[in-house]
């Protein structure tokens, strides 16, 4: 374990233990939530932070999968500019940040999107939570094409990958109304709890978003890989390297142990390579 100071342990213990109404064990995780908490605390790979870097993993994908799975940077800056660099719909995001987005279609949304994002840059993601792959990443914005169908954004798939094997696909549904997730295996089975949603259709390129991802995360011990599929071909969207920052609830709680026991096999894996 790497020296850390005191207060960060202090404070991922009592969040996980605020959250999940249980104790954390970082000695010996078992859980997933319990390992993006080590990886918080012990993880300093060098290259997670380009990975989280909304401009820098673009090259990175772009090299290993092709620069068809990029979805184009229209703009990138510290402050957006009072019109519209490109024509709308539009998409803002923060460089350095997570869940920092603005969906813009009109110049309303685009004034509202100026005022919002102004708070942005101040804001020190990695320090809030003790992520520290977002901390050296530089503030900024960034500006993309709108993917969606007037309001309505398109399906979010999110690759859990273990060991270079995906495992799990998380599926977000109706994001900008009623969002909520689903989770298949990589068959296409649903592996999260019923609900009354019928199983998401498999999206066609299934089989090309696991390759990419998986070659992606090749040589890490656990990367999600959030990927789109428009016009039926897949687009990259980003890496997530603390999923929910491990604070989320996984359901079922089979469901947490059995991708911990993935993320711990990955991990014993890479330590005897």
């Amino acid at each position: 374990m790497v020296a850390v100071l005191l207060p960060a342990l202090i404070r991922l213990h009592l969040t996980y233990l605020w959250q999940h109404r249980r104790v954390l064990n970082l000695r010996s995780p078992q859980r997933f939530t319990e390992w993006v908490q080590h990886r918080k605390l012990c993880d300093r790979d060098q290259r997670l932070p380009g990975l989280v870097d909304k401009v820098a993993v673009k090259t990175v994908v772009a090299a290993a999968l092709g620069p068809e799975w990029v979805i184009p940077t229209l703009w990138q800056g510290p402050v957006l500019p009072t019109h519209p660099p490109a024509p709308l719909p539009l998409v803002v995001k923060a460089r350095h940040g997570c869940g920092h987005v603005a969906f813009v279609r009109t110049q309303a949304e685009w004034n509202a999107a100026r005022s919002q994002t102004g708070h942005w840059g101040g804001m020190r993601y990695g320090r809030w939570l003790d992520e520290w792959a977002y901390a050296g990443v530089p503030p900024g914005l960034l500006i993309e094409p709108y993917l969606g169908q007037e309001e309505k954004l398109p399906v979010d798939y999110k690759l859990f990958v273990f060991g270079g094997r995906v495992a799990f696909v998380q599926v977000h549904l109706d994001r900008a109304t009623a969002h909520r997730w689903i989770v298949m295996d990589r068959n296409w089975a649903r592996a999260s709890v019923p609900t009354c949603d019928p199983d998401p259709a498999c999206p066609a390129s299934l089989d090309l978003l696991i390759a990419g991802a998986e070659r992606l995360a090749t040589d890490y011990s656990f990367l999600r890989i959030d990927c789109y599929e428009v016009a039926g071909r897949p687009l990259f969207g980003e890496v997530t390297v603390y999923p929910g920052s491990g604070l989320l609830p996984v359901v079922p709680a089979s469901l947490d142990r059995q991708m911990g026991s993935l993320w711990r096999q990955a991990d014993s894996d890479q330590r005897r390579n």
